[in-house]
């Protein structure tokens, strides 16, 4: 793989991106309110083992920060991250539970 890459929010198609040597990996959200709600993080087999999807789920913790947003991490691997980065996830709101209706 080349150098580390950027990870793009790309609000039209609610998902932070990150592309590698032309492949793409993805973590889809959804903005509810106050609420950044993560929904599936996709990391293809050649990224996968190269702490791309952290940086994706780290980007999410970014923005909620920035925006001063509540993450609502349904997305598995975005909550096991979570779990396993306390010192990340401490620096967010984080509603392990549902998100609340439109």
């Amino acid at each position: 793989m080349s150098d580390p890459a950027h990870v793009v929010d790309d609000h039209a198609e609610s998902r932070f991106e990150i592309e590698i040597d032309g492949v793409v990996a993805e973590l889809v959200y959804r903005r509810r309110a106050d609420r950044l709600v993560l929904i599936h993080t996709a990391v293809p087999d050649k990224l996968a083992g190269h702490g791309v999807g952290g940086q994706l789920v780290r980007a999410a913790v970014d923005r909620a920060a920035k925006e001063r947003l509540t993450l609502v991490p349904l997305c598995p691997f975005a909550r096991d991250w979570l779990e396993r980065h306390p010192d990340v996830a401490d620096t967010v709101d984080v509603d392990w539970g549902a998100p609340p209706d439109d």
